[in-house]
């Protein structure tokens, strides 16, 4: 190695990119359960065979927000197993870390960490796979964070304003500017882009001497009027973008001409739909930056499983398949079985050049029946390639194509049928789907109170989630809410001036989205927050039993030393048994301490220890608004309350501290604010950014000077 060359080393970046690698996809199937972890392995042994300064990931590094603990044990080995050792980092961190790392119990990276030996340190963003969830809005990066084998960058705290602060990283004259954002739904984020809300911080000295790099995981193709987020919203400083969320490998860096930035998308490494745009070739990139030059190098992954993809258009072949041939659906099935056959023999052909790669590929044979055709079992043809198709059971998918029809004409114009299957091509979302029952329902079973879209993003928390207690707050939240408004604008308690203005409150929230978003953010965190107190209620609960039942052991013991032997064994066995009720559990000590002695007064001590926890353990039963509306103008007093609480209270230890008691609930808001430093200026300058590239490879901005416009 020349000096040169040795020179070009000490000032060049070698980062290793990968997004969307979904460990733990399909992991029990018996076939394709370890594809996720193989290819996994090979990404961090072409990291560690090329002496790359980091690995840069793009978010979705797991498949499921609460990834298995074989997902997890696998990731942690294989992390360890490449990560860690002796080789010495060669760059390093000039930007405050506990602005970069603020939300985690280590606040710094993890090769600077005294106590773990890193060789190839790991930069990660979230994904909308693997986001921060529950009380503590934990993910499972931060599990491995807090192992010390990733660093989790780029998560925001607050959902009303995002600064972004880079990681600065520097290795010999070479400057890095590393921009991270984690996955936020679209739509929202889409509205904080258009209201200005999203800030990309800028270092203040020699800000145009940075390379600016940006990892983003949104959507990037259009799915909805603001689902999905345009280039055009990113800042023109940035040199280059590495997005995340999509599946399709285009990591080759595509110059956008309004902005001036490159983008290179990745793609995923497993293919999870059998779509067309997996079915491209997947790679990783190597990328290399030296001042305010970079070259990309696409390395492909040769353990990935193959996947051939191929539509037949029945109506485009007359002169085989005739509808009203009572043999054309044996003839349709003799065709698909060749089309099958041809792509495995395929699939033969590239293994032999790949050893590496699986053995059983994956086929996917879309059939479009339109023109009177009817298909076959699918079930019954997938049987005979159960020993060689990674899929047998969704080989061939059969749909019809949609049919538009003209305005002033009867006729069908062909030339404007769909050629997209309905089922693919189109993700459908929950809330989507709990918007659209609502909107086709009847009258009845109309929401009346609620939103849809309120409803559609509580019912994504439940099923994604698992926020249990989404529902019932964000209904409790908003009965409330409406509540409040009644008793504000002083409705007669008449059920149809209610009911009217109920309905105007309705639609004045559903069309202040800001407004609705923040109510569903509210009962979240309620939902949060009470499944936390469920939590620490059932600890001390379970602990107090035990400390009751070791009580009750050593009442016992000194009993049996007066010469009680018998009356002791027979009350702590089966007598006590039978005078603990159901529902006992979380009683205090001196309610289950009267129950559990002796047979003589079982029953009557049983039904007063029922009676004693009862008012705890009965849940507040939500009125309708009607009923709370009349009854808001009783206004009952709150030691009427206290007092029937008081009165089925029984407590014979006079050590025990009575606690009081109140039949209502204060719901207190709660917020968290977060403050971000700017470490930066947001001045724009102009500047120019060169790249490079491999003589033996192609790379369409080689030996360019790109000059940007001048920045205000």
């Amino acid at each position: 190695m020349g000096p040169g060359t040795a020179q070009d080393d000490e000032n060049t970046f070698k980062i290793l990119v990968a997004t969307d690698i979904h460990l733990g996809y399909l992991e029990k199937d018996p076939v394709r359960g370890n594809d996720t972890f193989v290819t996994f392995d090979e990404i961090l042994r072409h990291a560690q065979e090329n002496e790359v300064d980091f690995i840069l990931l793009g978010g979705d590094l797991f498949h499921e927000n609460k990834p298995s603990r074989k997902t997890l044990h696998t990731t942690l080995e294989i992390l360890r197993k490449y990560c860690m050792g002796d080789r010495p980092v060669q760059f390093e961190i000039v930007s405050d870390q506990s602005v970069n790392f603020s939300f985690s119990k280590f606040p710094w990276v993890n090769y600077q960490d005294g106590n773990l030996n890193i060789s190839i340190p790991v930069f990660s963003i979230h994904g909308n796979h693997d986001d921060p969830t529950g009380a503590d809005a934990l993910c499972a990066l931060d599990i491995l964070s807090c192992a010390g084998l990733l660093n989790h960058f780029g998560r925001s705290v607050s959902v009303e304003k995002i600064d972004i602060s880079p990681v600065l990283l520097r290795k010999g004259s070479t400057k890095i500017a590393l921009y991270g954002l984690g996955a936020i739904p679209d739509e929202r984020l889409y509205r904080m882009f258009v209201s200005k809300q999203v800030t990309m911080l800028r270092p203040k000295e020699d800000e145009d001497s940075w390379f600016n790099l940006f990892v983003i995981h949104q959507n990037r193709s259009k799915h909805g009027a603001t689902n999905y987020i345009p280039e055009q919203f990113l800042d023109d400083f940035i040199d280059l973008v590495i997005w995340g969320h999509e599946h399709e490998c285009k990591i080759a860096p595509i110059r956008n001409e309004q902005q001036l930035f490159y983008v290179s998308q990745p793609g995923s490494s497993v293919v999870t739909s059998l779509s067309p745009g997996e079915a491209v070739k997947k790679h990783v990139g190597l990328l290399h930056i030296k001042g305010k030059r970079m070259n990309m190098q696409k390395i492909p992954l040769e353990t990935v499983r193959c996947f051939y993809m191929e539509d037949i258009v029945l109506a485009n072949h007359p002169d085989i398949f005739n509808p009203d041939d009572p043999k054309v659906t044996q003839t349709i099935q003799a065709f698909c079985m060749e089309k099958v056959d041809a792509m495995l023999d395929k699939s033969e052909m590239e293994r032999l050049g790949s050893p590496r790669q699986p053995e059983k590929p994956l086929i996917r044979l879309r059939v479009d029946y339109t023109g009177g055709f009817e298909p076959f079992n699918v079930h019954r043809f997938s049987q005979k390639f159960m020993d060689r198709v990674a899929n047998p059971k969704d080989i061939v998918h059969f749909f019809r194509r949609r049919e538009q029809k003209e305005k002033n004409e009867n006729e069908i114009n062909f030339g404007k049928l769909l050629s997209r299957p309905a089922s693919e091509g189109t993700t459908l979302r929950v809330e989507d789907l709990v918007k659209q029952y609502f909107q086709t329902a009847e009258k009845k079973v109309q929401l009346s109170l609620l939103t849809e879209r309120g409803m559609g993003e509580a019912v994504q928390e439940f099923v994604d989630k698992e926020e249990k207690d989404a529902i019932e707050e964000l209904v409790k939240f908003q009965l409330e809410k409406t509540q409040r408004f009644l008793k504000e604008r002083r409705t007669d308690a008449e059920e149809e001036k209610i009911d009217e203005e109920v309905r105007k409150f309705r639609d004045t929230r559903k069309k202040n989205t800001e407004e609705e978003d923040e109510e569903v953010r509210e009962a979240m965190t309620r939902a949060r927050a009470h499944r936390s107190q469920e939590t620490v209620h059932t600890t001390f609960s379970s602990d107090d039993e035990l400390m009751d039942t070791r009580t009750m052991e050593q009442k016992d013991s000194d009993d049996s030393d007066d010469g009680f032997s018998i009356s002791a064994t027979t009350s702590r066995g089966r007598g006590r048994g039978r005078t603990r009720a159901r529902g006992t559990r979380g009683q205090n000590a001196a309610t289950r301490g009267v129950s559990r002695r002796g047979r003589g007064n079982t029953s009557q001590e049983s039904s007063s220890s029922s009676r004693t926890y009862k008012p705890i353990a009965t849940p507040t039963k939500n009125m309708s608004i009607f009923d709370a509306f009349k009854s808001s103008r009783q206004q009952p007093s709150r030691n009427s309350s206290a007092k029937n609480y008081s009165e089925h209270i029984v407590d014979d230890d006079s050590d025990v501290e009575e606690i009081p008691f109140t039949a209502s609930k204060v719901n207190q808001r709660v917020s968290s604010t977060s403050t971000f430093s700017k470490t930066g200026s947001q001045s724009q300058m102009s500047k120019g950014v060169d790249f490079e590239s491999d003589e033996d490879e192609y790379d369409p901005f080689k030996n360019t000077t790109v000059s940007r416009r001048n920045r205000r």
